[in-house]
């Protein structure tokens, strides 16, 4: 009885959970809006293979978005010029009548200044709308499942000075410091279009990361204007320099590309079988810069055991002028608040945000997730994965880890409300963040340490290159336990 009991509340749970809600300051736009008017041009596509005649007929499988983008960018003067060409294939099953592109620098005034937009025959798209991050083209023609087409983009960037730190909000990337130029989410991009909810395009908050990727192809030249001496180039691929001043980049299978720029960094490198790790420290922080290095590659190595192999050939690891750590696929940036207060051991935190960065990697880059509706699903495993990291490598500091990472804050709340629906980033980052650390620790010591990493072993292979949520979550770890983990669920989520 008490077992048929737990299966009925994990039921209503799970169905509970499909409900799909849209919270306030957040769109999740519909895709089944018809044009207004009669087109006045015809949609390039280029034809893909017809949808399946019958359940019999394989559907085809899906192509990644390809980006092929081309910058000429003055350090000095923090802008750059770009031409942008984008290939989309519809992978789903609906017909779609209008695309989404998420421009994020159009959040700030007079940053993103569009200058050209065509379909690949060079018509100009006419029919479209910029309202700060949501570029909104409604399609002269239907683009049926398994459709491409091609747009071409050509806009500068005048990069925005990185505010001052605000304990209440998100850490800003984006633009430069005088030490540093960041490119994160600089460029337009295409988000997942989910069939029967639309585009999964979000507004930004005040904390936390509104953004959900699809899994993409890039193509980076970038040309230097008037380099200062000494300027090195960051980014989530290894780079190829073509010519002087001229560097180009190829990154396949990615939910973005970032890349970031200073005369005061650092490289140091190192080997992860045939993975390689790259440091970029400011100069005056080369020890940390060293440090940052070794906990990198030692947290790659591990998940890469116990998780699923690192998919690409290198990872990179920049000191952040600006506070907390942001994660991006192939790099992420570390705070040189961490870099300053290192003292040479893992007692530190450059040591387990390192850690934590590193995992998502994992959880993020790989198993995709909506990180303004369920943040969660990847900031509870990667803050665990922390645990992970140092009960496997440094077990002699885990109980500082619990300590002064987690319990110090005395976190509390349910750890799977929306972005949107946290009152502060304290209590998102204690919910989130630390209590979710919490529940996976207690489903670990429910459920076994065998089953719980055979679980997430199996999590990360099942939904590899794809979106999931916490129904799949669940379902999964159901086939790994038989173990009545309802008490948790009644604990730990709304």
């Amino acid at each position: 009885m008490k077992r048929f009991l737990a299966l009925v509340m994990i039921f209503f749970f799970l169905a509970a959970c499909q409900q799909n809600v849209s919270p306030t300051g957040t769109a999740i736009i519909p895709g089944a809006t018809a044009p207004t008017q009669e087109p006045t041009i015809i949609l390039p596509v280029i034809e893909a293979s017809a949808a399946p005649a019958s359940s019999s007929t394989p559907t085809p499988a899906p192509e990644n978005t390809v980006y092929t983008i081309k910058v000429i960018f003055n350090y000095g003067l923090h802008n750059l010029a770009v031409d942008q060409a984008v290939v989309y294939t519809n992978n789903t099953s609906e017909t779609l009548n209008d695309l989404i592109m998420m421009v994020e620098p159009n959040n700030n005034s007079g940053v993103f200044r569009l200058k050209v937009l065509t379909w690949n025959d060079g018509q100009a798209v006419r029919d479209f709308s910029l309202d700060a991050n949501i570029l909104r083209i409604t399609l002269p023609q239907s683009l049926a499942p398994y459709q491409k087409l091609m747009l071409n983009l050509s806009y500068d960037l005048q990069l925005p000075a990185i505010p001052a730190p605000a304990d209440d909000r998100r850490p800003v990337p984006f633009g430069y410091t005088d030490h540093q130029v960041n490119l994160v989410d600089w460029y337009p991009s295409i988000p997942p279009y989910v069939p029967g909810t639309g585009w999964l395009a979000h507004k930004p908050w005040f904390y936390g990361e509104h953004q959900v990727y699809e899994m993409a192809d890039f193509t980076i030249e970038v040309q230097l204007v008037n380099p200062p001496s000494g300027l090195l180039l960051a980014a989530s691929a290894p780079a190829v320099q073509d010519a002087a001043n001229g560097y180009s980049y190829i990154q396949k299978n990615a939910r973005n590309f970032v890349w970031s720029a200073s005369p005061y960094y650092k490289l140091f490198t190192q080997k992860v079988g045939d993975i390689e790790i790259l440091s970029y420290a400011f100069t005056f922080d080369t020890a940390a810069g060293k440090g940052a290095l070794q906990y990198t590659a030692q947290a790659l190595e591990l998940y890469s055991k116990l998780f699923t192999p690192y998919q690409h050939t290198a990872l990179t690891v920049v000191e952040a002028d600006f506070l907390d750590g942001m994660e991006y696929d192939g790099l992420y940036f570390l705070s040189r608040g961490f870099y300053n207060l290192y003292g040479g051991n893992p007692q530190s935190y450059l040591a387990a945000i390192a850690a934590h960065e590193t995992a998502h990697q994992w959880w993020y880059a790989q198993v995709m997730d909506d990180q303004a509706l369920e943040p969660w699903l990847d900031e509870s495993i990667a803050t665990y994965c922390e645990y992970i990291f140092y009960k496997n490598i440094y077990p002699d500091y885990l109980k500082w880890w619990w300590d002064y990472r987690v319990d110090y804050y005395q976190p509390m709340g349910k750890i799977n409300l929306q972005l949107y629906d946290y009152t502060s980033y304290r209590a998102y980052r204690d919910a989130v963040y630390l209590n979710g650390a919490h529940f996976l620790d207690d489903l670990r010591t429910l459920i076994g340490d065998d089953e719980f990493f055979a679980f997430l072993h199996d999590y990360a292979k099942t939904f590899q290159n794809r979106l999931t949520t916490r129904i799949g979550f669940f379902n999964l770890l159901q086939l790994h336990t038989n173990r009545d983990f309802s008490g948790l669920i009644s604990k730990y989520f709304n």
